[in-house]
């Protein structure tokens, strides 16, 4: 079986790697993540998820059975990307503008070996509640916002900003588990593969 590699150092990637059970190392090799010249977001997120895949294999000594995970998400409002707060007014101006409205997230996920490249992009809806200055405010002093794409985290304090969601929830996270799971099935990695072995109990019963 392939040694899967993670080119990320998101921990929220890494948990829910590990939730749908697969096994990988971690490998980060830096890329450059400005967009270029009228580039869609869509095309923004699919370019950079096959980048840092890429190099990340590029990085690793031995590729013979390596398969690397490149993941890049993005928060999208009126066509413009939203990255991560440079600093507090930033954050602020980000989540005035999210509030009570509804934005996109595109998550793309590649999988590359030596062999080939294969990617994915997943695109969700998500609709904020309009939102105290206060609240917004508070939400900075916690800490979370300050290296979220668009400013906030759903997994964290800023669910209870989210009115409805349409798409992938483990997307907006950070990773589309269902998109991904097929990704490495093409790859001939299973999910599920910290299972415990219950054959010989069941088999037992019969």
């Amino acid at each position: 079986m392939a040694t899967l590699y993670l080119a990320s150092g998101s921990p929220r990637r890494r948990e829910l790697l590990t939730q749908i059970g697969v096994p990988f190392l971690t490998q980060i090799a830096p890329i450059d993540e400005n967009a270029l010249p009228d580039e869609s977001p869509i095309a923004y997120v699919e370019r950079l998820a096959r980048a840092k895949g890429q190099a990340g294999l590029a990085a690793l000594t031995d590729t013979q059975d390596a398969v690397v995970l490149g993941a890049d998400t993005a928060v999208v409002l009126d066509g413009r990307i939203l990255g991560k707060p440079a600093d507090r007014a930033e954050a602020m101006a980000t989540l005035l503008a999210l509030s009570g409205r509804s934005h996109e997230v595109l998550t793309a996920v590649a999988l590359v070996s030596t062999a080939r490249t294969e990617s994915r992009v997943v695109a969700s809806q998500v609709s904020f509640r309009p939102l105290q200055r206060a609240e917004i405010e508070a939400y900075w002093a916690s800490g979370e916002p300050q290296d979220k794409a668009g400013s906030y985290g759903i997994q964290g304090l800023a669910a209870v900003f989210v009115s409805q969601l349409q798409g992938s929830y483990s997307a907006v996270v950070g990773l589309p588990l269902c998109e991904t799971a097929a990704l490495l099935a093409e790859f001939a990695i299973p999910c599920w593969q910290s299972l415990p072995d219950h054959s010989q109990e069941v088999a037992g019963r019969e």
